[in-house]
């Protein structure tokens, strides 16, 4: 037999594992708004990636841009569309959060999870065969990632309890 108190005090604790794992969440998302901005203004200040030499990618700015200029512009073009999208992403991890994994939205809490793992599932294998898997590559990406897995988890584990 479960009494009211231990009943209250369960959904509690269910709120604050909740809130908590929400507010994590939405760090996570402001830390790929925060990437991507940063790959933005990289694209202009410096063309290779953060963590990448010209050695990574066959030649620094000026010579890619003058054996190819089109090439060049292809590549800023590509940097310039992937910051957007990761920029965009972050902006709807926040509000995903903020607006539905607090108000203890299952549908929203899978959602937060699941779109930054398909974008990073999908983009992070081909780092390795080239060797650019690097923690100076990619090392902002694996603690956002990281960030986002303890959120999601905490949340999780509050909103059952909150059920109870």
């Amino acid at each position: 037999m479960v009494t009211r108190g231990h009943v209250q005090r369960h959904q509690i604790a269910g709120a604050s594992r909740l809130n908590l794992g929400a507010t994590l969440v939405v760090i996570s998302g402001i830390g790929l708004v925060g990437y991507g901005i940063m790959f933005l203004i990289r694209n202009f200040t410096g063309f290779i990636e953060l963590g990448l030499t010209p050695e990574h990618i066959g030649g620094t700015e000026a010579q890619i841009r003058g054996f190819s200029p089109d090439l060049y512009e292809y590549i800023s073009h590509l940097q310039v569309a992937l910051s957007g999208f990761i920029i965009a992403l972050g902006i709807v991890v926040i509000a995903l959060a903020w607006y539905g994994i607090r108000r203890a939205e299952r549908w929203a809490l899978l959602t937060a999870f699941l779109g930054p793992v398909i974008a990073v599932g999908i983009a992070l294998p081909l780092h390795f065969p080239y060797g650019i898997g690097t923690i100076g590559h990619l090392g902002l990406i694996y603690f956002d990632a990281l960030i986002l897995l303890v959120g999601t988890a905490l949340a999780y584990v509050g909103l059952r309890k909150k059920e109870h």
